[in-house]
């Protein structure tokens, strides 16, 4: 379910991200770039959750970490400076726009990577 809503939010964050750089770029350059690098990251972290063993774990905890890090970072800044965001990002006001799934996503992808990681080890 987690890999599937990542892939959900993947198209959906791509979709508009690419849209806004292809027709909109001169408008917020920083709030599209921004999306379209926070697309990207749900893209790589959808397939590294699908990929058995330690690399795919590996890639998938890298673009969690860097989505909660974007998320909170972006978010705090949006808040304290929204004049350098004259358009939401993915991850303005801590993804309000996006129901707040760029908050919750990551930390439900550490959560699973954390309840399935190898005991043995």
């Amino acid at each position: 379910m987690l890999i599937a809503v990542y892939l959900l939010f993947a198209i959906a964050a791509t979709s508009r991200a690419g849209l806004q750089i292809a027709t909109r770029l001169a408008e917020a350059p920083v709030a599209y770039l921004l999306s379209g690098l926070a697309a990207v990251i749900y893209i790589v972290a959808a397939v590294g959750l699908a990929r058995a063993g330690t690399g795919g774990r590996r890639t998938a905890l890298v673009c969690c970490l860097v989505e909660l890090v974007g998320v909170l970072g972006v978010g705090a800044l949006s808040l304290a400076r929204p004049a350098l965001f004259p358009d939401e990002t993915v991850w303005s006001e801590f993804g309000s726009g996006y129901g707040y799934i760029p908050l919750v996503l990551p930390v439900l992808g550490l959560a699973w990577l954390w309840r399935t990681r190898d005991r043995a080890v």
